[in-house]
C-alpha cells in the first residue's frame, strides 16, 4: 500500500499546528466534535434541497469512546461521511477545508451554519495522538475507506468495511511524559468535562458510556458498577431559547451552572441581534463584588462562542473596564477567527458587538436606577467605585457614558442621590455643586468647612471613596455646573463681610504665617466658620483629601496641597490669641502651633511632632 506524502507546505503547516498554533492540547476534542457536527449539518442541508430525503434528528449523534486498555480514543458521527477522493482532498492537504468549500457552494437555511472553516482543526489530533485513523463511509455510497497517518511522514488510504454512513476517528493516544499527562484523554470524567466546557451547545447529542454505581439487588451496603450511555451536552443553549419561555429561575440556574458567582445576579440581560452582525448574549450584573475584583488575579471578560462552540473563556475586548463586573456569554456566527479558533481577530464585527453590549448595559443600569431604585443602590454599593474609576481613567474619555449612573450621599436627603437630582434642586443663586471629602459620612458631617454652605441652605455631596475627587476633577462640570469642595478657599458665596477684619488683624496673621513657615500658604480670617475656632482650606487643584490619598500610595511623591489656615475671629479662642499677641510672643507662638495642629487633626492629617503637641497642651494646662 502506497504511502502518500503531504505537500511540502502542508508538512511545514502540520509541524506548526502540532507545535505552535494550539496552546491547549484539550481543544483537539472540540475540533473533532465541531467537524462531526458539520458532517451532520451537511446531511440536514441535503434534506432541505431534496424532497425525497427526510431528516430524523434522533438518528444523528456524535459518540466519544475511550479505551484505556488499548490507549485508543474514538470519535464517531452519523454524518455525511467522506469518499476516497474527499479523504484525499480534505485530509491530504492541510488547510483545505471541506466545510468552507461546502459553505461557499451552498446557501444554508434555517440558521444552520458550518462551524469548521479552516481545515487545520483535524490536525490538532496530533497534539495527543501518535497515530490517527479515519474510517468513513459517504452518504449514498456502498464503499468505505480508511485514511491513516502518523504525522508529517505522510498518510495512506485503503478500502475497508463500515456498516453505516458516517465517520470514525481513531486516535492512538501518546504515552505520558514528564511534562504531559496524556492519560487524561482516556478518562471518561475528564473527557466529559472537556465536552461540557467547549461543546456543550453543539446542536446534536454527544454521547458517552459513563460508569455508574448502584446498590446490588437485595443489598443495603454493597454497590456494583454498571455502564450507562449518557448525552453529555445540553444541545440547546439558553440564549437561543425564546425569552418568553424563560423564567428568572432559568437565568439564575444558568448563572450558577457557569460558576459566575455564589450570589444571585441582581439583573440579567438577554440580547438577540440580527443585523450587520448577528449575535446572542446573556449578561449578568452580580449582586456582590467578587473577593478578588480589585486584584491582578481578576480577569474581566465574557465567554465567547462561535455557533455554540466555546472559543474563549474570557474575551476582555467585549467589555470596557468600567463594566468589568459583568458576567455572561456572547455567541455569534459572524466573527472572524484565526486558524486555531483560540485567538479572535480584532475585526469590525467584534468592535460592533462590544459597542452594542456597552450601550445595552448602560441602558439596563439606567432603567434599574429609574424603576428599581433599591436594587440599583444595592448594585451601586458593590460596583459604584468601579464606575467612578471609569470616569477617571483614560483621561475622562468615558465620563459622558457614566456621569448619570453616579450617586453620592446627600447632606440634605440623608441618602444616595444622583447628580441630576442634585442639580434639579439647586437654588437659582447657587453657582457650584458643593462636595465634602472625608473617610466617612459621620466624619464629614463634623467638618467645620461645611458650616457656611449648610447655613446658606445648599446641599453637599459626601465623597467617601478615594477615587471620588479624582473622578470629579476629570468631569470638571455637570450640566454646566462646576464642582466645588467645601474646603476650597473661594466658595463663591457672597456674605456680608467686614472688610476691616483682614486689615485690623493683618500683622497678627502675618506673624502666624511666619511662625508656621512653609507649612501653610497663608493665614486669614475665615468667612465660613461659625462655631469652630480654626480649619484648613486649600487653594489650587490638589485638595487636602487628595493629598492624603496620593501620599498613602506606595510611590509616595510627598505631594502637598496649598493649605490656608483660617481663623474664626468671632470665636473666644481668637480673642485670647489676640490678647496674647500683644503681651507674650512666646505664648503666641505656642497658641499658633496648637491651632495649626488642631486643624491638622480635624482633617485627619498626621501631626509633624505628636510629642511636641502633647507637651504644648501640658504647658497650656499649667
Amino acid at each position: 500500500m502506497e504511502t502518500k506524502q503531504f505537500k511540502a507546505e502542508s508538512k511545514r503547516l502540520l509541524d506548526i499546528v502540532i507545535n505552535s498554533v494550539y496552546t491547549h492540547r484539550e481543544i483537539f476534542l472540540r475540533e473533532l466534535i465541531s467537524n462531526a457536527s458539520d458532517a451532520i449539518d451537511k446531511i440536514y442541508y441535503k434534506t432541505l434541497v431534496d424532497d425525497s430525503l427526510t431528516f430524523e434528528k434522533d438518528n444523528y449523534y456524535i459518540k466519544v469512546i475511550p479505551d484505556k486498555e488499548n490507549r485508543v480514543l474514538k470519535i464517531c458521527d452519523t454524518g455525511i461521511g467522506m469518499t476516497k477522493e474527499e479523504l484525499d482532498e480534505n485530509l491530504g492537504v492541510i488547510a483545505k477545508s471541506g466545510s468552507l468549500q461546502f459553505k461557499k457552494e451552498n446557501e444554508l437555511k434555517d440558521g444552520y451554519d458550518i462551524i469548521g472553516q479552516f481545515g487545520v482543526g483535524f490536525y490538532s489530533t496530533f497534539l495527543v495522538a501518535d497515530k490517527v485513523t479515519v474510517i468513513s463511509k459517504a452518504f449514498g455510497s456502498d464503499e468505505a475507506y480508511k485514511w491513516e497517518s502518523e504525522g508529517v511522514d505522510g498518510y495512506t488510504i485503503e478500502p475497508c468495511e463500515k456498516d453505516s454512513v458516517g465517520t470514525e476517528i481513531i486516535l492512538k493516544i501518546k504515552e505520558n511524559t514528564e511534562d504531559e499527562n496524556f492519560d487524561q484523554y482516556l478518562d471518561e470524567y475528564r473527557l466529559k468535562a472537556i465536552i461540557k466546557k467547549y461543546s456543550d451547545f453543539i446542536r446534536y447529542p454527544i454521547k458517552m458510556d459513563i460508569t455508574q454505581r448502584r446498590l446490588k439487588d437485595g443489598s443495603e451496603n454493597e454497590y456494583e458498577e454498571y455502564i450507562e450511555e449518557q448525552i453529555i451536552n445540553s444541545m440547546v443553549p439558553i440564549w437561543r431559547k425564546n425569552k418568553n419561555e424563560l423564567k428568572k429561575e432559568d437565568y439564575d440556574n444558568f448563572y450558577f451552572e457557569k460558576h459566575y458567582g455564589f450570589d444571585k445576579p441582581i439583573k440579567h440581560i438577554h440580547i438577540s441581534v440580527d443585523g450587520a452582525v448577528s449575535y446572542n448574549a446573556i449578561l449578568f450584573i452580580p449582586e456582590k463584588i467578587p473577593f478578588d475584583f480589585y486584584t491582578k488575579e481578576y480577569e474581566k471578560g465574557l465567554e465567547l462562542y462561535s455557533n455554540g462552540v466555546l472559543i474563549m473563556n474570557k474575551c476582555a475586548d467585549l467589555l470596557p473596564d468600567y463594566f468589568g463586573f459583568v458576567k455572561g456569554i456572547v455567541d455569534s456566527e459572524d466573527l472572524s477567527l484565526n486558524i486555531s479558533r483560540e485567538i479572535l481577530q480584532h475585526d469590525r464585527q467584534l468592535k460592533l458587538i462590544a459597542k452594542n453590549i456597552k450601550t445595552k448595559i448602560k441602558s439596563e443600569l439606567e432603567k434599574m436606577l429609574k424603576n428599581e431604585r433599591d436594587k440599583y443602590e444595592k448594585f451601586y454599593e458593590s460596583f459604584g467605585r468601579q464606575l467612578k474609576y471609569g470616569v477617571y481613567s483614560d483621561f475622562g474619555s468615558n465620563k459622558d457614558v457614566l456621569k448619570d449612573l453616579l450617586m453620592f450621599y446627600s447632606s440634605k436627603e440623608k441618602k444616595m442621590v444622583t447628580l441630576a437630582e442634585y442639580v434639579s434642586r439647586m437654588p437659582k443663586e447657587q453657582k457650584y455643586i458643593y462636595y465634602a471629602a472625608g473617610e466617612s459620612n459621620e466624619r464629614i458631617e463634623k467638618m467645620p468647612q461645611t458650616e457656611l454652605v449648610l447655613d446658606k441652605g445648599y446641599e453637599i455631596l459626601y465623597f467617601t471613596d478615594d477615587v471620588d475627587e479624582f473622578a470629579i476633577k476629570m468631569m470638571m462640570t455637570y450640566e454646566g455646573k462646576e464642582f466645588k469642595s467645601v474646603s476650597s478657599s473661594d466658595l463663591g458665596i457672597e456674605i456680608g463681610e467686614n472688610e476691616n477684619d483682614e486689615k485690623d488683624n493683618k500683622e497678627l496673621f502675618e506673624s502666624m504665617k511666619d511662625i508656621l513657615s512653609d507649612k501653610v500658604k497663608d493665614v486669614r480670617a475665615s468667612k465660613r466658620l461659625k462655631h469652630h475656632p480654626v480649619c484648613l482650606s486649600n487653594e489650587g487643584e490638589i485638595t487636602i483629601e487628595m493629598e492624603k490619598i496620593l501620599n498613602a500610595m506606595p510611590n509616595n511623591q510627598n505631594i502637598k496641597a496649598d493649605k490656608v489656615l483660617e481663623i474664626n475671629i468671632n470665636h473666644d479662642v481668637f480673642r485670647s490669641l489676640k490678647e496674647i499677641y500683644e503681651k507674650d510672643k512666646d505664648k503666641f507662638k505656642l497658641y499658633t502651633d496648637l491651632l495649626y495642629n488642631q486643624a491638622l487633626l480635624i482633617e485627619g492629617l498626621p501631626l509633624p511632632d505628636p510629642v511636641e503637641f502633647t507637651n504644648n497642651i501640658c504647658k497650656i494646662m499649667k
